[in-house]
């Protein structure tokens, strides 16, 4: 039967220009990641980026351990604003609804911090 396509050859042509950039373009990404990936854990590479949520008017984790230079990103998802505080080391003052707060932990030790809009809202960051 003829489904209008010509010889075979020019079908599995038409087939492949079709299919080959969808197969680029995962494999492309996949090498991308990789390379991401193995970057982050080269000695020398990026920091990773630890990550706390605030909702709830809850911090989650409520406890996290990070390296000296390790970065922790603070992502608010509260509808209303917060503040991560942690007297004479470091604040964020106001985060949006919304917004996100990024501290690189340089100084060693345990950190209790506080929402000082929130004050019941409390967590711990050590740094090793």
């Amino acid at each position: 039967m003829h489904f209008g396509c010509g010889p075979v050859s020019r079908c599995r042509l038409a087939s492949y220009r079709v299919v080959q950039p969808q197969r680029m373009a995962v494999a492309l990404i996949g090498a991308a990641t990789f390379l991401l990936l193995a970057h982050d854990a080269r000695p020398g590479g990026t920091p990773p980026v630890h990550i706390v949520v605030i909702q709830g008017v809850t911090f989650v984790p409520g406890s996290l351990t990070v390296k000296r230079g390790e970065r922790v990103k603070w992502i608010n998802k509260d509808p209303f604003p917060h503040t991560v505080t942690a007297h004479g080391v470091f604040d964020s003052h106001r985060i949006a609804a919304g917004a996100t707060w990024t501290y690189a932990a340089h100084k060693l030790g345990v950190y209790e911090y506080t929402c000082t809009l929130h004050p019941n809202m409390k967590a711990i960051l050590q740094v090793q």
